[in-house]
């Protein structure tokens, strides 16, 4: 959270309610009602700021992109795109002993850009239409199957390995992220893997100095995916949204915690 500026510097007015009619739900409506990837893992972490935002309109404070990250996944992204044209694996898949290359397909960028665009599945129970920007997709020449897989770009002094990576409480979020991006998917018709892998690249911090440059280390971590839990919470979502009453307070959520105990002081 912070102030907000206009692009000349200026301070202009918060508005804290959202004006885009199509992301607050309307209960009884017949149109289909989109909720993405990210927002999907918001109602997981707290029903009552899901409701707030979807359903109220209330408007969740933005911050600022990572834009370091971003240069990490745009440089991948390249540097995959070229072996995808020449169906090619990458050498570091080949290190690893993997049949896999970038799946190519003609919707892939469309696929890839979360704003405008992503794979989505229309959850016909519901009418709830769950959406998603993925990093890449490889291909299992063996199995002749997709394996989904998502780019971290970070920078730790631990060594990356798999079970301490995944057993982290900050990546639960990554784990939830793979379970739905394979769901869609499958409700897409495509077969995929249900082991997906983290492209992990940990930006080293033990050399003497910068020097214009910023070295990495890469690992790729496996991860199993469970997508059994997805079409129940769709429902639970479902009636989260079309309740009539604000749900209770999550007493684990930072952000409900800062708003109930501001009212105290007011």
């Amino acid at each position: 959270m912070g102030l907000k500026r206009n692009s000349k510097g200026e301070l202009v007015e918060v508005t804290p309610l959202r004006s885009r009619k199509g992301s607050i739900y309307i209960k009884g409506s017949k149109e289909k009602f989109k909720i993405s990837r990210s927002k999907f893992s918001n109602f997981l972490d707290c029903k009552r700021c899901f409701y707030l935002e979807r359903v109220k309109g209330l408007k969740d404070p933005g911050m600022p992109g990572w834009s370091l990250n971003s240069a990490v996944d745009e440089l991948l992204k390249k540097e995959f795109d070229e072996l995808r044209k020449q169906k090619k694996p990458h050498p570091y898949v080949i290190k690893h002993n993997l049949k896999f290359i970038p799946f190519e397909h003609e919707k892939m960028d469309h696929w890839r850009n979360a704003l405008t665009g992503g794979i989505s599945f229309l959850d016909t129970n519901t009418n709830i239409e769950i959406h998603g920007g993925l990093d890449d997709i490889w291909f299992d020449q063996d199995k002749e199957e997709l394996v989904v897989v998502d780019y971290k770009a970070q920078s730790s002094n631990e060594k990356v390995e798999t079970e301490p990576y995944l057993s982290n409480i900050y990546h639960f979020g990554y784990k939830i992220q793979m379970d739905i991006y394979v769901h869609i998917l499958r409700k897409m018709d495509f077969k995929v893997s249900d082991t997906a892998y983290f492209y992990v690249c940990n930006g080293e911090k033990s050399y003497d100095k910068f020097d214009d440059k910023l070295n990495f280390t890469t690992t790729l971590v496996p991860y199993k995916t469970d997508t059994t839990w997805i079409d129940r919470e769709i429902v639970e979502m479902k009636k989260t949204l079309d309740s009539d009453t604000v749900p209770e307070i999550n007493k684990s959520c930072e952000k409900c915690m800062y708003l109930s105990t501001g009212k105290d002081f007011i």
